[in-house]
């Protein structure tokens, strides 16, 4: 049995620990993205992405508000019923892609694992959820020209305010954006996910174009909790010859404010999903 000397134990301890100090430091991850570029980054991936895909689908959501308005045409005659279906088959266009097909979008994220891949980017999850929502929201501005301008030609309405879909279109867009946001990253099941959002949109459906003088006094209630609802009044209300501008500012108001709240809570339930 041979014996090793110590001088040599003790060399290759110093030689381990030359080597230990000598080791370089470990490289130190990039710095996060600051919110704003970082949310431009991720809004222009979403829209080219659903560029191709959602194309059809927005028509779909087009054709569909056009066809309830022509429906609606056979028992409306005019006055604020005819401004109350125009307004909301306008805002219908908003709700279907960006409530019911962002709800779709974050709970197959959420199912097949692509909230990892944002995960392990060096961004802010506000930015995740304002660019994705934003990319949606945009898609629905060409169907809402078309439907409101259709809409005015049936019912022979002025169209010397239509710029007001200006404020309309993303303020009821990040409101419902939001929503859509907030229920796909929330639901348990993908399948639960697609059911809210369908959900969502049919209540967009009816508490939206249905005039609300026609309904229940209880329906009216649900009515003013519907994110929406303020982009249509607001929309509504510029059909007017001489609009109430304050009622105008008031309802859109209270629409980005309501955007607000649900942005918020759509960057909440993806925190907590991106966790899991």
């Amino acid at each position: 049995m041979s014996i090793v000397p110590m001088e040599a134990v003790s060399g290759r301890t110093r030689s381990r620990g030359r080597d230990t100090e000598a080791a370089p430091a470990p490289t130190p991850l990039a710095p996060r993205a600051r919110l704003l570029p970082a949310m431009g980054a991720i809004y222009r991936a979403q829209l080219s992405r659903a560029r191709v895909a959602r194309i059809p689908l927005l028509f779909v959501a087009t054709f569909q508000s056009v066809g309830i308005m022509v429906l609606m045409r056979g028992v409306v005659d005019g006055g604020a019923e005819a401004r109350a279906v125009v307004a909301g088959s306008s805002v219908l266009v908003v709700a279907f892609v960006a409530l019911n097909l962002l709800a779709q979008y974050f709970g197959q994220l959420r199912a097949n694992g692509g909230l990892d891949h944002y995960a392990t980017l060096p961004v802010p999850p506000a930015a995740v959820v304002l660019g994705t929502a934003g990319a949606y929201a945009s898609f629905t501005v060409p169907g809402t020209i078309v439907t409101a301008v259709t809409g005015s030609v049936l019912f022979s309405l002025p169209m010397t305010h239509l710029w007001v879909l200006v404020a309309v279109i993303p303020l009821a867009g990040a409101a419902l954006a939001g929503l859509g946001a907030a229920l796909g990253l929330l639901a348990p099941r993908q399948e639960l996910a697609t059911l809210l959002g369908q959900l969502g949109m049919s209540a967009a459906l009816l508490l939206g174009v249905l005039p609300a003088d026609r309904m229940p006094g209880v329906i009216s209630y649900a009515r003013d909790l519907l994110p929406s609802t303020y982009g249509v009044e607001a929309l509504a209300r510029t059909f007017y010859a001489n609009p109430d501008w304050t009622a105008v500012a008031r309802d859109l108001a209270v629409c980005a404010l309501v955007g607000v709240v649900s942005l918020a809570a759509a960057t909440w339930a993806y925190r907590r999903a991106a966790v899991r």
